[in-house]
């Protein structure tokens, strides 16, 4: 599949291509980055013991995994 997908993306235009490839790339680092810090606050919640903080924290991380 990822073959096929790569065979299409070198049918579109470069300079499209290039804008799609730089949006998927965003996309991911602006999820990594609120996992990341979804995960910080999760550790928090479980130093301080706040049970309804961890698990609304956690469906939050379900969310955009």
């Amino acid at each position: 599949m990822e073959n096929n997908v790569l065979n299409e993306m070198d049918r579109v235009d470069p300079n499209l291509r290039n804008e799609m490839l730089a949006e998927l790339f965003l996309d991911q680092m602006i999820n990594d980055f609120k996992r990341s810090k979804i995960l910080e606050k999760n550790d928090h919640s479980l130093n301080s013991k706040d049970k309804e903080a961890f698990l609304r924290l956690t469906e939050e991380l379900k969310s955009i995994s």
